[in-house]
């Protein structure tokens, strides 16, 4: 049933269509979303002219694939190059390191149930059919958050989903296969949530889990350890086994060592210098397509990398903990799922590598700041400053600017006020990130998770 003022309950239903005074908001919180998914697909167009790397995320996937379809192993260079050379299409004086990121995979055998199928499609199709998949999912999944946020804070929650879209665009413009599964990621979560289409969510949450596990893991955890979402965590990892057995079969004949070929690969991006390289010689903070993890902001006051993660599993494993202690414990209320699940964003990119495009899952933290701004008092505009600043800052608009204007900034001088400089003009991604799931932590104080829009916590059942 609609509520008294026009919007849309907690379970879905809809109000009366006309259009009264109370409706606006939510009406022109949509509009604002609307405009971020245009720039999110225009400005991805318009740089595809632009750039030499047009899809090349997406070319990853798809040799790796082609390779495999035509009885090659995929985890193997020259396997991989092999079908790169025999389809000619790619430039003769490409550098190569991107042609190295196109041979070398480092997806799980799991990412073929996905790939496979466009990849059989031949390049054309499949690059359109990629393309429409990245931008469909990923604009219906941030209309689908909008659907739980503007029951809070219409305006706000179109705003920040807008933002987020349109900071997006570097996401379109390469394909990367991360707008796909956190979208299928966030779609699940609004299915189970609103306890519709639930075989729906189930297969979107087994295909994001397929695809980028490290991206979907700790929030497929948390459907785990609540029990009302307990069910469809299992069904997902069940459906997800029955649809692996055949992919990971074919790959293990054709590649008995695919684990750690796998693990060469991605090896051969961590060196020095390499692209997932989180030492102040690597790329982190020096191009759109950068890693945020912890370590990043970690290497600037450490020389030595075998602190890097040291330090940062001592700082995220306490915190991991304590979101699995408060997930344990929580009622399932309305407020409490979306906050735990908005802590779960940060604490799912801060401990391991992930790149920027990755940490558009903070999509799922927007109805927990929209829940809290209601409030209006200093933990509403500190949520609303942590959660637009965390959008902003992993976004493709801010990030661009940034590295123009620091890029000359590579190697600190000494002394601890320039390295706290160095780490905040040229890597506060994970600055950020860790501030923002210190933030939505506290609130998972029992005091706290009793926040909600209306006087009594809906509680899930």
């Amino acid at each position: 049933m609609a509520n008294a003022n026009g919007a849309i309950d907690l379970d879905g239903s809809k109000a009366n269509q006309t259009l009264t005074p109370a409706r606006r908001p939510r009406r022109d919180g949509l509009i604002l979303l609307a405009i971020g998914a245009v720039a999110f697909i225009a400005i991805g167009l318009a740089w595809k002219h632009l750039s030499l790397i047009d899809m090349g995320d997406f070319k990853v996937v798809y040799y790796s694939a082609r390779c495999l379809l035509q009885h090659g192993n995929p985890y193997s260079e020259q396997d991989v190059l092999r079908i790169y050379n025999a389809e000619g299409r790619e430039r003769a004086t490409e550098p190569v390191l991107d042609r190295e990121v196109k041979t070398r995979f480092f997806y799980p055998p799991t990412a073929f149930i996905l790939t496979i199928p466009v990849a059989a499609l031949g390049f054309t199709a499949a690059k359109l059919l990629w393309t429409i998949l990245c931008a469909g999912v990923f604009i219906v999944a941030a209309l689908l958050i909008y659907d739980v946020a503007a029951d809070y804070a219409p305006l706000l929650s179109g705003l920040l989903c807008g933002l987020l879209l349109a900071g997006s665009f570097w996401l379109f413009m390469i394909g990367n296969s991360a707008a796909i599964a956190v979208g299928l990621c966030t779609i699940a979560t609004w299915c189970f949530y609103r306890e519709r289409f639930m075989a729906a969510g189930v297969l979107c949450l087994a295909l994001s889990l397929a695809l980028k596990p490290n991206d979907s893991g700790l929030v497929w955890l948390f459907f785990l350890l609540v029990p009302t979402f307990r069910k469809r965590a299992l069904q997902s990892l069940a459906l997800l086994a029955v649809l692996s057995f055949p992919f990971l079969i074919w790959v293990t004949r054709i590649a008995p060592h695919w684990l750690p070929e796998l693990r060469t690969n991605m090896a051969s991006f961590s060196g020095t210098g390499g692209i997932v390289d989180p030492g102040l010689t690597g790329m982190a903070g020096r191009n759109m397509d950068c890693i945020v993890q912890l370590q990043t902001a970690v290497s600037v006051f450490f020389a030595e990398p075998a602190a890097w993660s040291i330090i940062t599993w001592l700082i995220c494993a306490p915190l991991l903990l304590y979101w699995i202690y408060r997930t344990l414990r929580m009622r399932p209320t309305v407020p409490a799922i979306w906050l735990c699940l908005a802590a779960a964003a940060p604490l799912t990119v801060l401990p391991t590598y992930h790149f920027q495009h990755d940490a558009k899952l903070l999509l799922i933290a927007i109805p927990a700041c929209a829940m809290l701004w209601t409030k209006r008092d200093r933990t509403a505009r500190l949520a609303l400053f942590i959660t637009l600043a965390a959008i902003l800052i992993n976004g493709d608009i801010l990030s661009a600017a940034r590295i123009l204007l620091t890029r000359s900034i590579i190697v600190p001088q000494a002394g601890f006020l320039n390295h706290l400089a160095t780490l905040i003009l040229t890597r506060p991604s994970p600055l950020i990130l860790l501030a923002m799931a210190l933030f939505y932590l506290v609130q998972l104080r029992p005091a706290s998770t009793a926040i909600a829009a209306s006087p009594t916590p809906e509680v899930i059942k």
